[in-house]
């Protein structure tokens, strides 16, 4: 266990973080539950510094690969690495980590300044330390009033922040999020979503998140796992992701796209498709234009005539549904002034341009 500082990482090292330098790695990981691969073969580098999101749906391993990382379970077969030392075998109480769960875990009998005091005084810090590193950390995450209050006296937003900050407060080397923000609402996530990126910016810290929400993981990460039945479909920036996946299950899971399956759609495309490949552009890619517009195949843009299925307004968007031949499209636009609106049989004119097309794999 290292030397404890009072000094907030930030303050101490986080400009000298090296992006470059692995801090976690997963050597050909697989973790069996019984004759049920729950993690299949995975191989994995977090880069030290960085934000790394795990993202998947049920069942794809992603919760799994967390309390392998934690030591709440131990790999079937394969290694980990923090440090470049090995913990596979390493208890959870033996590693110097940061956990925040997404009930919380708070202890309910304690105020919010022993909660935080207790990972101090469990590291054997000095009382008159413990209150220092306390009062700043609760400054930090703006609860500087209420370190006398007991948990069940804050709002969901209050206890996610405490929970943060006795992750954050004994300096750990990593930090792991369980679906940190599944319990708050949307407005709150979205605000503890800015509260976390600022966090990770001012303590530089190594964090490993695992959610299910794709926004959240878009908006906090420096590179984005997708996993898939126990295995990694594809990793990468948030923006590659989303602009360039490689798969049907990555383009639909990260997002909506449209599948263009029909031959029409595809007339003279930038690249032709490799075989085994299915084309894909994303809703906000195609625009929505009134059938009368006058418009002509060109070598930049594909145009096709459809007619309007649905059309959906959600606040500062609005969804259509276009039937085109046997395909139904969906266009997602920003809601403007003096824009047209079509309604539910509405014949229409879509366009995109070619380049916007990606092929991805079944």
């Amino acid at each position: 266990m290292h030397a404890m500082n009072t000094a907030p990482r930030s303050e101490v090292d986080a400009a000298d973080v090296n992006q470059s330098v692995p801090q976690i790695q997963f050597s050909s990981v697989t973790k069996m539950y019984g004759s049920v691969p729950a993690v299949r073969d995975l191989s994995l580098t977090v880069r030290r510094g960085e934000f790394l999101t795990i993202l998947g749906p049920s069942g794809s391993g992603k919760t799994t690969t967390l309390m392998l990382l934690a030591g709440f379970e131990a790999p079937s077969s394969g290694d980990i690495m923090i440090a470049g030392h090995s913990v596979a075998s390493v208890p959870s109480y033996r590693r110097d980590q940061g956990i925040v769960f997404q009930s919380y875990a708070l202890f309910p009998h304690l105020t919010v300044a022993r909660n935080l005091e207790f990972p101090l005084e469990m590291r054997g810090m000095a009382p008159d330390q413990r209150k220092v590193r306390v009062a700043r950390m609760l400054e930090r995450v703006h609860l500087g009033e209420f370190g006398g209050r007991m948990p069940s006296q804050l709002s969901g937003g209050q206890q996610q922040r405490v929970a943060l900050a006795r992750a954050l407060i004994a300096d750990p080397p990593f930090l792991l999020l369980d679906e940190p923000l599944g319990a708050l609402d949307r407005n709150l996530r979205e605000q503890m979503q800015i509260e976390m990126k600022s966090l990770h910016k001012e303590f530089g810290i190594t964090t490993v998140c695992v959610t299910h929400d794709q926004e959240e993981a878009l908006t906090l990460s420096d590179r984005i796992v997708v996993m898939r039945a126990g295995r990694v479909e594809q990793i990468d920036t948030p923006e590659a992701l989303y602009d360039r996946p490689t798969s049907c299950f990555v383009a639909k899971f990260l997002g909506e796209a449209n599948i263009l399956e029909d031959a029409l759609l595809l007339a003279r495309v930038d690249n032709a498709p490799q075989i085994g490949t299915f084309a894909m552009i994303r809703p906000e890619r195609i625009s929505v234009l009134p059938k009368t517009a006058e418009w002509a195949q060109t070598d930049q843009r594909q145009y096709v005539a459809g007619a309007v299925d649905d059309m959906i307004f959600a606040g500062p968007l609005r969804k259509y549904h276009v039937r085109v031949g046997n395909n139904v499209l969906i266009v997602r636009e920003h809601v403007a002034a003096d824009q047209p609106v079509f309604q539910p049989g509405e014949e229409v004119c879509l366009t995109w341009l070619r380049s916007d097309i990606r092929f991805v794999s079944p």
